[in-house]
């Protein structure tokens, strides 16, 4: 009688891996810890594995590159401060791998339509998704997409299994604590886009601090992560309440705006509204007056993205991740 052939299931139990980590090794394919691949070998060695010839050549068919697709349109996104760095931290893992970083904008039709057919195709290894707002249809490409997917925050609506974020809310109640331990009392706020995950999240954190203290919460203006977006929040406080003496502002973009705006109207800053940003950007040491902020990790953030990425392209079950954030105080408050 003929020996029965051992199964890759086989291999991978013994080995005390999943499956695709076991056929990751017997294929040679990148991100592995060493650990894994010395278990599986034993394990081959033992029940004298021998890979299937075609399993093998359709088990290393990788396309050799990972997508990170912004909910946008606009290009000059990618050259944002806050994104730019994401990149940046991206970058550096993913230059221990043969794997190449595609950036994509994904909120048009024709975007969303592309980054469908990079992963219907499997033209890309696994995705990085940021920036989605509620109900985005990114969200529902990622769920049925046929490779990994890990989330740069996390989205409303839903808790993805994978993801990376910073603690925006207790960032935002730090910041808004500070502009109250200085004495501020008809504290504001100009939020970001509440239809996204980071921005309901500070706004979240704006109230808890006011409503400990038992101050008004409700002085606020919204707009988009950019300086323009933070100058027109900041003209609507000025006329719906002129005598406000603190501003909690979302992203440190927005507070470049806002800086400017409170200016123009000949207020001082800090000694007649004090300022915070969020972020903690290269730019804001240089605004004047120089901005406090809350400071995230942003390179971290995706270097930690794309970790969790390459986990799970060798098999691996991440846990999520959030990430600290702290204040650091400047000129402005």
């Amino acid at each position: 009688m003929p020996k029965r052939q051992v199964t890759l299931d086989e291999v991978a139990e013994r080995a005390g891996v999943s499956r695709s980590a076991a056929s990751r090794v017997i294929n040679n394919a990148p991100h592995v810890s060493r650990a894994k691949r010395e278990a599986v070998q034993r394990a081959v060695d033992a029940l004298g594995y021998v890979p299937n010839a075609t399993a093998r050549a359709l088990a290393t068919q990788q396309a050799g590159s990972v997508v990170l697709a912004i909910s946008g349109e606009d290009p000059a996104l990618f050259a944002d401060p806050f994104f730019a760095e994401v990149v940046v931290g991206i970058s550096s893992v993913l230059e221990e791998t043969d794997l190449e970083l595609v950036l994509s904008l994904a909120t048009s039709r024709r975007g969303q339509a592309r980054l469908e057919q990079l992963l219907r195709t499997r033209q890309a290894d696994g995705v990085m998704l940021m920036s989605l707002h509620e109900n985005d249809p990114l969200a529902a490409l990622a769920q049925q997409a046929d490779v990994p997917v890990v989330f740069g925050g996390r989205p409303l609506g839903f808790e993805p299994s994978y993801y990376v974020d910073a603690d925006n809310r207790g960032g935002a109640r730090a910041a808004t604590e500070h502009l109250i331990a200085g004495g501020r009392t008809r504290i504001a706020t100009i939020t970001g886009r509440l239809d996204e995950g980071a921005g309901t999240a500070r706004h979240q954190g704006f109230q808890d601090a006011l409503a400990i203290a038992g101050l008004e919460a409700s002085r606020a203006a919204h707009g988009e992560f950019a300086e323009d977006g933070g100058a027109k929040a900041m003209v609507e406080l000025l006329s719906r309440w002129p005598d406000l003496d603190g501003v909690f502002v979302a992203s440190d973009q927005m507070a470049v705006g806002a800086l400017r705006v409170l200016r123009e109207a000949g207020k001082s800053v800090p000694d007649d509204v004090g300022v915070v940003g969020f972020n903690d950007i290269s730019g804001a040491r240089h605004t004047v007056p120089p901005l406090t902020t809350v400071h995230q990790p942003i390179q971290a953030l995706g270097r930690e993205m794309a970790r969790m990425l390459l986990a799970l392209l060798a098999g691996e079950q991440p846990s999520p991740l959030i990430l600290p954030t702290r204040l650091v105080v400047r000129a402005s408050s």
